[in-house]
């Protein structure tokens, strides 16, 4: 009773912070989502007081604010559209990884760490975050933009390969055989293809037997699907977060709407936890001796990363405020990021110093790049991209009179 007292008074206590918080970063026009991460880094291992009893329910949420947080984006959009962008975003995707994964191998190989390592350290900087960059979204209102089709779909590729990266580095990090290697892989591949087609052939049948008319059974069915997808998909080495996403793909119509309008403030409440989280994880103590080449990797890689979304957005036929808006609310790296960097260091093949660098590493995209998505939105950067597309069109007319 006396440890539950506990839980119940440090999870309330953090609860009514982060609540101030949220309200602070509203009133100062800032995203609240550093100001998640900098609470957990003052009350996890290391900070200015350790709350012990309340990590396992922050763990335990976390988990669920990722799965909520891909849930509702994908009841934004339709098995048409997903298909639709999922083929236009190929050639997206492959630059995507070229730009940002062999930055993190290259830096891996410059500190010494070996082959392994920058396989690892790849993964680590190529994934974006999706559950940052789909409350970042949310918190803008730019769920109905042009350009978000186009990041959505850079997002879903990601999750997607990791379906098919994360077995052969766990194989790699393992020292398995080539055999169970590819078993591992197969069983990823088919659990994606299997999880799409149902997403998209029976779509409208899952969304039959849900009873739009009545919230509470709505919620509880929803809810439990999704739960149930995304742990089958975990425990088939796929990412939770894709099975979630296809959940919300799979549901239309009334019942994607009344959806929607249920789960919106649970996933806010799920999705303050994941922050808060990050941090109460992440030992203040490890990040200085680490920082310079974080900060250094993280300047490049924030840097691919926003030329990644810029020219995926231009290939999709987005004006230039739109690229910018796309290619700035990529940059933050989190979950992903995270679990790749814990595999690698708990199997012992790399340095532990990788962890840290991480941590690190996820700490400053996440902070500054949900800070930088609101670039575009400002008035000095709309002026600087008038008067950018103004010399251009003097360009292009002082050439053809040239002509």
């Amino acid at each position: 009773m006396h440890d539950f007292s506990n839980l119940l008074v440090q999870v309330g206590a953090l609860l009514l912070l982060l609540g101030l918080l949220g309200r602070v970063g509203r009133r100062v026009g800032l995203s609240p989502i550093p100001l998640y991460l900098l609470a957990g880094l003052a009350f996890g291992h290391g900070g200015i007081l350790e709350l012990n009893a309340g990590e396992e329910f922050f763990a335990i949420g976390a988990e669920i604010g990722v799965i909520l947080l891909l849930l509702m984006l994908g009841l934004e959009y339709s098995a048409d559209e997903l298909i639709g962008n999922l083929r236009s975003a190929a050639p997206a995707g492959l630059l995507d990884a070229v730009l940002n994964a062999l930055p993190g191998a290259a830096f891996a190989l410059l500190l010494g760490w070996g082959w392994t390592a920058a396989v690892v350290l790849a993964g680590i900087t190529w994934v974006s975050s999706s559950g940052v960059i789909a409350k970042v979204l949310s918190d803008l209102g730019r769920l109905g933009n042009r350009e978000t089709p186009v990041i959505l779909s850079v997002l879903v590729v990601e999750d997607l390969a990791m379906a098919f990266y994360l077995p052969v580095v766990t194989a790699l990090l393992a020292g398995v055989g080539v055999v169970k290697g590819g078993v591992a892989l197969g069983v990823a591949v088919l659990t994606v293809v299997v999880v799409l087609v149902v997403a998209l052939r029976f779509g409208n049948l899952v969304s039959r037997t849900m009873a739009a008319d009545n919230p509470e059974a709505l919620l509880l069915g929803v809810l439990g699907l999704t739960l149930l997808v995304a742990g089958l998909a975990a425990k088939l080495q796929v990412s939770a977060a894709v099975g979630a996403f296809l959940v919300g793909i799979a549901l239309s119509g009334p019942v994607a709407h009344h959806a929607t309008e249920l789960l919106t403030p649970v996933r806010d409440l799920f999705a303050a936890v994941f922050f808060v989280f990050f941090g109460l994880a992440t030992d203040p103590r490890h990040i200085p001796p680490v920082l310079l080449p974080a900060l250094l990797l993280a300047v490049a890689t924030m840097a691919t990363k926003t030329l990644t979304g810029y020219l995926a957005a231009r290939r999709a036929g987005i004006a230039e405020p739109g690229r910018w808006r796309a290619g700035l609310t990529l940059v933050p790296r989190g979950e992903f990021s995270i679990v790749i960097a814990g595999i690698a260091v708990a199997s012992g093949s790399v340095s532990p110093k990788l962890a840290a660098l991480a941590a690190t590493y996820v700490l400053i995209t996440v902070v500054t790049g949900s800070m930088l998505a609101r670039l575009p939105d400002l008035a000095w950067f709309k002026g600087w991209l008038r008067t950018r597309a103004a010399a251009q069109r003097a360009r292009i007319a002082a050439a053809s009179n040239r002509a």
